[in-house]
């Protein structure tokens, strides 16, 4: 009697422990989906950077977006926004446009907004001065 009682026993806390270590398991990867989202990796021109006029803004991230809710506007330091068209790369990972008139020297800002494919929209923002 004492016998099938200890097995019984045993029986629970391997039970116990394969549903603790699933639920584990299960936690992990659920975690790891929720820091999936995309990061700014990299922008050119640099953050902070002086540079002659560029011709093209790039950003990139570390995860794909969506290419429907992602984009970003460019303005100058007196808050004044410069036409840029915006694209998605193939990767899906690069965002990059042309301005449509050259830029003149001072300060501007790329304030950008992404959407991950999960549908997580994140926005930034980068600054860069023209010589």
């Amino acid at each position: 009697m004492r016998e099938g009682r200890f097995l019984k026993e045993k029986h629970v806390n391997r039970f116990k422990i394969a549903t603790l270590a699933g639920a584990a398991a299960a936690l992990s990867l659920f975690a790891g989906q929720a820091d999936a989202h995309a990061r700014l990796v990299s922008a050119t021109p640099a953050t902070g950077a002086t540079v002659s006029a560029p011709r093209t803004i790039s950003l990139t991230f570390s995860e794909r977006m969506a290419p429907a809710f992602s984009g970003f506007d460019l303005a100058n330091a007196q808050g004044t926004v410069i036409p840029v068209q915006a694209r998605v790369s193939k990767d899906g990972k690069t965002l990059s446009g042309a301005p449509r008139t050259a830029l003149a020297a001072g300060a501007y800002t790329v304030n950008w907004r992404v959407a991950s494919p999960d549908g997580h929209r994140m926005t930034g923002s980068t600054t860069f001065i023209v010589r």
